[in-house]
């Protein structure tokens, strides 16, 4: 095999890498955003891909080759506190791990509350969370996808997000789902925010979404562990025991307030990790567990 060969063999299994890894950003609504005010667009992203001013909320659609895919499909929610979006690190390159398991992936770029931006902060990101799992099950057979097999993923306030989309189905955010079901079938929630109750939840979080003046009623709806019943999803919880962060009781009360409702869940706790699994656990230690689990449940054969 000569040189000029072996470059194009190797551009081209570079091209067919990437192929697999087809991605595509697509506006979230088809028109008109709810509750939303007419304002300049005025989104941030910074060279680490932080993104924040959100106003214009995105899905970025992952998809498997088809031969390989499985049905099932995960919205990704990035952390930042309901201020920013760590939209790769907990985004983008979570999405690719997994449609190399034949997982379709969609990163939700959700609106970040603001009353400069929205009518009502506290209810944007949540419709945005409904409007994705909408649309997938819309487009299901589009994209290859089991409309059975919709999961929702996040992490710290981003698993806030899918842990409120999991418990607050029954009463849609949106002005009409055009009767298809918002309730997410899975959630995985990495070093999630759960409540916004005193010594347990993240107050950054709970200011972001609710402002400084929220209501007890206010705080305790959106206290998901509050919230839980039998209909909520099963879910995959991890969390690190040291996380100064978000503590680690979050998870936990979760956790058993799923086990009180009979709803099937696994929690992995880490002794060290801290927020955002920096240095420990590896990715591919507990992304490893979450396949599995995703496995056992049912979700991927």
């Amino acid at each position: 095999m000569n040189i000029i060969t072996k470059i194009n063999v190797t551009v081209f299994g570079i091209l067919s890498t990437l192929s697999c890894l087809a991605q595509q950003e697509i506006a979230l609504y088809p028109s008109t955003v709810p509750n939303a005010k007419d304002v300049v667009n005025e989104e941030v992203k910074t060279a680490s891909n932080v993104v924040s001013k959100v106003s214009q909320p995105t899905l970025t659609v992952f998809l498997p080759p088809k031969d390989k895919a499985t049905g099932a499909a995960v919205i990704i929610c990035p952390g930042g506190g309901y201020g920013v979006l760590v939209i790769k690190r907990e985004g983008y390159d979570v999405a690719e791990a997994f449609t190399k398991q034949g997982i379709a992936a969609f990163v939700l770029k959700y609106r970040l509350p603001s009353e400069k931006t929205m009518i009502d902060p506290s209810i944007g990101p949540l419709q945005d969370a409904q409007q994705a799992i909408k649309t997938i099950r819309q487009r299901a057979a589009e994209w290859n996808v089991d409309p059975t097999k919709i999961g929702i993923m996040g992490f710290s306030a981003g698993g806030h997000l899918a842990a409120t989309a999991g418990t607050h189905f029954e009463k849609t955010a949106l002005s009409t789902t055009d009767g298809i079901s918002v309730r997410p079938d899975f959630m995985i929630l990495v070093y999630p925010v759960i409540s916004f109750m005193d010594g347990i939840g993240h107050k950054g979080s709970g200011v972001n979404l609710l402002g400084k003046n929220a209501s007890s009623a206010q705080i305790k709806l959106f206290s998901n562990e509050l919230q839980v019943t039998s209909s909520t999803p099963p879910a995959f919880i991890t969390h690190a025991s040291d996380d100064t962060v978000v503590p680690v009781s979050n998870s936990l009360l979760f956790y058993e307030a799923l086990q009180r409702n009979a709803v099937s869940s696994e929690l992995h706790i880490y002794s060290k990790g801290e927020h955002g699994y920096l240095k420990v656990p590896a990715f591919d230690e507990w992304f490893g567990r979450c396949l599995h689990w995703m496995r056992t449940a049912g979700f991927v054969k």
